[in-house]
């Protein structure tokens, strides 16, 4: 849920959002100069300012803004950038020298453009030439005089105002695909965590409920003749582990079901023994933290189904120490065949430990198999379940 909760919010901040922002600052950035241009708000330099010149050169900057910025937002540079900047650079230059200031705030665009292109110093510099060209020519320009000081700095400030937005829209592009990427990252990992979590959770619920099952099937066959009354408390009682299996996989598909240490050393000592297999167990501590306290059941658990699975026991024990800070699990059987690959189920307990920062092992000495697990009493979190 914390996983949803976090992809949801990051979610709230979408590449389209960003592009569609990017896309009207620009539009924005370019209606000063073209309504200038066309009406003719400064008619200094007089010269051309039909809008059949102007509005195509507005469009061809735009548009070029546009296809850098896009490629920006994704970290790169798009094909065939060096010609595409200097057609800006053209288009937003060359008419300064008909249209004058009127024309002069679209090489924010130039500014732009220089530092999603370039790189380092020469970004830097390629940024700066608008702006000191800019400044000069209006301080050696016709300019009143009262106008010489102030006039430059606005509109170098504008300029440079005008420039670091339409970049940082094309940042936010790419800073929303980022966001996206590591949404489907967290959302991918959230789901793997989640198949994990089910499958090792049935395997472990479901492979010693149907071990269950199995022995008390058998021991009714073999009652049924010479003690009916016996076989059929077998099958009530394999009715009532069936039953129980089917709520515990409910529950973890719910992600609802808990275990206990003493819930499992319970069971799993009842089942041994109407295996026939004879049964000690030793528990010297009483407090077990939460996250401890589930490790061990799923331990007991998967420990008992491989004696009732893999093994021909006649004798199992189960220990339980603790030594310090550190909590040990010891489950002895013989019987056990010859060393094969180590199944799902142990790999699952190992796992599981692993998150706890504790560890399993498992070794044969002639036929007898011990498991052992070692576990922080005290572990930093809580997430083995």
């Amino acid at each position: 849920m914390t996983t949803t909760r976090a992809t949801t919010a990051a979610g709230e901040w979408s590449v389209t959002t960003a592009r569609r922002m990017m896309l009207v600052l620009t539009v924005v950035l370019l209606l000063p100069s073209t309504a200038y241009s066309i009406l003719g708000y400064s008619r200094s330099l007089g010269g051309l300012t039909h809008p059949a010149v102007v509005l195509p050169l507005v469009a061809l900057i735009g548009a070029l803004h546009v296809r850098h910025a896009l490629a920006a937002g994704g970290g790169r540079r798009p094909a065939g950038w060096p010609l595409t900047f200097a057609v800006l650079v053209l288009a937003a230059c060359v008419p300064l020298t008909w249209l004058g200031p009127n024309w002069a705030s679209l090489q924010s665009f130039v500014i732009a453009s220089a530092l999603m292109l370039l790189r380092g110093r020469v970004a830097l510099a390629a940024a700066g030439v608008p702006v000191v060209a800019t400044y000069v020519g209006i301080l050696f320009g016709e300019t009143l005089v009262h106008w010489k000081i102030v006039l430059p700095i606005a509109w170098a400030l504008g300029l440079v105002f005008g420039g670091l937005s339409l970049y940082g829209s094309a940042r936010a592009v790419r800073i929303a695909e980022q966001l996206e990427a590591a949404r489907a990252e967290l959302a991918a990992a959230a789901v793997g965590r989640e198949r994990l979590r089910l499958s090792r959770d049935l395997h472990d619920v479901l492979g010693q409920s149907l071990s269950a099952v199995s022995l008390k099937g058998d021991l009714a066959l073999a009652l049924l003749r010479r003690d009916p009354a016996a076989a059929r408390a077998e099958i009530v009682s394999l009715t009532a582990v069936a039953d129980d299996a089917r709520q515990a996989m409910q529950a973890v598909t719910r992600a609802e079901h808990t275990v206990s240490f003493a819930a499992e050393l319970a069971t799993a000592v009842a089942l041994l023994r109407d295996a026939g297999i004879s049964t000690t167990t030793g528990v010297d501590r009483a407090e077990l933290a939460p996250a401890v306290d589930r490790l061990l059941a799923w331990a007991v658990r998967e420990g008992a189904t491989n004696v009732l699975r893999h093994s021909r026991a006649r004798t199992c024990s189960i220990d339980c120490r603790g030594d310090g800070p550190t909590v040990r699990l010891t489950i002895t059987n013989d019987g056990a065949g010859e060393p094969g690959a180590t199944g799902t189920g142990l790999a699952g307990l190992a796992s599981r430990a692993r998150e706890l920062g504790g560890t399993t092992s498992g070794s044969h000495t002639g036929d007898t198999f011990r498991l052992v697990l070692e576990a922080p009493a005290a572990p930093g979190d809580g997430r083995a379940r």
